[in-house]
């Protein structure tokens, strides 16, 4: 595995080329010296989001502000990464945070896991426990091909889902986006709430009381699972999924700032 050339601009995107043809778009801030002993902050964005979103971004400004490492990176099929978005699972992407994280980072992690990306952040824990010092969830999604798309479809989309092998889905932001029976049988092989959850680091949920797409008691089922002696859950009065507003934001920062 190896990176391509530096960029012309620093705000242009880095690539890491991957031996089966891979191609993956990422932003890496350094360390200043005096914080180099200090976890690298990992940035996994959600279903279809990629590393250009408001929390990212913000995440971005704070890390180069306060001399801390920091990655975001696009899974394949989002953002300026290679591949279909259509093709993807949630274990490819797994794979692709795993690839990332492997090649562009060195030392303990703070994991920051935005709706999907908690679930990927999980599964992070379980395949590289002794690199992961902390995880903060976003409105954390485990298990959501499950637990929500398939529970929610009704039978004529499943119909059409074991018919055609893919099914078109309303989404929030207007256009349907296309599901394939190959998305929901991968995410079945990795489920993560179907037992107890080991971590030794500590966790930070935080998730908003009006999240339409994953309900807050998503948050709480989670922390249920954890088996972790520091965990906690901030419910954000009047917080939606994105949790991007100003004042969530400098929630997001100051909570990860804590750790």
């Amino acid at each position: 595995m190896n990176s391509s050339a530096q960029p012309e601009s620093p705000d242009a995107a880095r690539y890491l080329d991957l031996a089966d043809g891979r191609r993956l778009a990422y932003h890496k801030t350094e360390a200043a010296p005096e914080n180099s002993h200090l976890p690298t902050v990992v940035f996994l964005g959600g279903y279809s989001s990629d590393m250009t979103g408001a929390k990212a971004t913000h995440l971005d400004t704070w890390a180069n502000a306060s001399g801390r490492a920091f990655l975001r990176f696009d899974y394949t099929g989002h953002g300026q990464s290679s591949g279909a978005f259509e093709d993807g699972t949630v274990g490819a992407w797994a794979q692709d945070a795993q690839d990332a994280i492997t090649a562009l980072s060195n030392g303990p992690l703070i994991l920051v896991g935005s709706s999907m990306g908690g679930w990927i952040s999980l599964l992070m824990i379980k395949r590289m426990p002794e690199r992961v010092a902390a995880f903060v969830g976003i409105a954390a999604a485990p298990d959501f091909t499950e637990d929500e798309m398939w529970r929610w479809m009704t039978d004529a989309q499943k119909a059409e889902l074991e018919a055609n092998g893919k099914v078109e889905l309303p989404s929030d932001d207007g256009d349907p986006y296309t599901v394939t029976t190959k998305f929901i049988e991968d995410g079945r092989r990795n489920l993560v709430l179907r037992g107890p959850i080991r971590f030794d680091g500590p966790v930070r949920l935080l998730h908003g009381t009006k999240d339409e797409a994953i309900d807050m008691t998503v948050g709480l089922k989670l922390l249920d699972h954890l088996d972790a002696s520091d965990a906690r859950l901030t419910l954000i009065k009047d917080g939606d999924h994105r949790l991007s507003e100003t004042r969530e934001l400098a929630l997001l920062a100051a909570t990860i700032d804590a750790l």
